[in-house]
C-alpha cells in the first residue's frame, strides 16, 4: 500500500514509519523540518517537506495514498488551541477530499465525544467533527487516553522538589498508553480493510491509580518513598506558567487535569490493546531521569 504519515518523526511516527516500511508499504512522511529528510530516507521513507496548513501541498501529498494518517502537531504557540484544531481538521478534510483518498486513520483522544470541559483534548473533538464531514471515506479515530511520555514532564518536579503531583488526588484513576503501543494499533488498523464510515478504537497500555504511578516511578528511580500530591488548580496554574507556558495553554492543561479528576475522559475501552505495562514505561523513565 502507499500510505501518507503527518506528525514526521515524533515519539509514534518513528516507530509507526519502522513498521510500516518494514511491512514492505511505500510511506510518505510528512514533515516541516528540512533537516528530518535525511532521516525519513535512512529509514526507508519518501520525504514530504511542507507546510500542513498549505492545502495544496497536503492535496498533493495525500494524492495516491491507499490509506492517509492524520494528527494534530502540538503547537503551544498558537492563540487559540481550539481554532487552530479547528482549522487543521478542516484543512485535512479538504486535502483528504481533493486527494480523493477513501481510508484516514486519525490520532483522536478519550473524551473527543465532549465539546466542552476537557481543556486540550477539544482538540481531537474538532479534528473528529471535521474529518467525520467528508463524503464517502471510511476512517478510524484511534481514542487515546494519557500517553505514558507526557510523565517526562514531571522529571524537573521530582529532582527539584522531591515528589510529583497535579491537580488531581492519589486515588485518582489514570488511562494510560505507551507510544509504541499506539504505533502498533495504528499499524493493524491501517493493515485491515476498512469497513466502517467512521470507527472508533481505543488504546490502553494501563489503567492505574496516580498513587500506583508514583511508586512505580520512585522505584525505577531509586526513590522509594516517593510521594504523589495533589494541587489546586490554582497551584497547577502557576506552577505550569512557572514553566515557561503560555497562560492560555496553562489554562487549557489545568483544565485537563479537572478531567482526569472527575473521569470524564475515561470511557469502557474493553480489553487492553497494549502490552507495554506501567512497569515498562518507568524502566524507559529511569533511564530518561538519570540522562536530565
Amino acid at each position: 500500500m502507499k500510505i501518507t504519515l503527518t506528525g514526521s518523526l515524533g515519539n509514534i511516527g518513528k516507530p509507526l514509519a519502522t513498521q510500516l516500511i518494514s511491512a514492505g508499504h511505500v510511506v510518505t512522511i510528512i514533515s516541516s523540518n528540512e533537516q528530518k529528510k535525511t532521516a525519513i530516507q535512512a529509514l526507508g521513507g519518501i520525504p514530504a517537506i511542507g507546510n500542513i496548513q498549505d492545502v495544496d501541498f497536503l492535496t498533493a501529498t495525500f494524492k495516491g495514498a491507499d490509506v492517509v494518517y492524520t494528527m494534530i502537531p502540538p503547537d503551544f504557540s498558537v492563540s487559540d488551541y481550539r481554532a487552530y484544531s479547528a482549522s487543521l481538521g478542516q484543512l485535512y478534510a479538504q486535502g483528504i477530499q481533493q486527494a480523493g483518498v477513501k481510508n484516514v486513520v486519525n490520532i483522536s483522544s478519550m473524551g473527543a465525544h465532549l465539546k466542552e470541559g476537557t481543556g486540550l483534548t477539544i482538540g481531537s473533538y474538532e479534528m473528529e467533527t471535521a474529518l467525520n464531514k467528508i463524503p464517502d471515506v471510511h476512517i478510524k479515530h484511534m481514542r487515546l487516553p494519557y500517553i505514558f511520555t507526557n510523565l517526562y514532564g514531571n522529571i524537573s518536579m521530582i529532582r527539584h522538589m522531591g515528589f510529583i503531583g497535579a491537580n488531581y488526588d492519589k486515588d485518582t484513576r489514570l488511562v494510560m498508553v505507551h507510544p509504541e503501543d499506539i504505533a502498533d494499533a495504528v499499524t493493524q488498523a491501517i493493515q485491515t480493510p476498512f469497513t466502517l464510515p467512521h470507527h472508533i478504537i481505543y488504546v490502553v497500555s494501563d489503567d492505574r491509580t496516580m498513587a500506583e504511578v508514583a511508586t512505580a516511578l520512585g522505584n525505577a528511580i531509586g526513590q522509594p518513598d516517593l510521594q504523589w500530591v495533589v494541587f489546586t488548580d490554582e497551584q497547577a496554574l502557576a506552577g505550569i506558567m512557572q514553566s515557561g507556558i503560555r497562560e492560555e495553554i496553562a489554562r487549557l492543561l489545568v483544565e485537563v487535569g479537572i478531567a482526569v479528576r472527575t473521569g470524564i475522559l475515561w470511557m469502557p475501552y474493553g480489553k487492553k490493546e497494549g502490552t507495554r505495562s506501567l512497569q515498562t514505561f518507568a524502566d524507559e523513565f529511569a533511564t530518561r531521569y538519570q540522562k536530565n
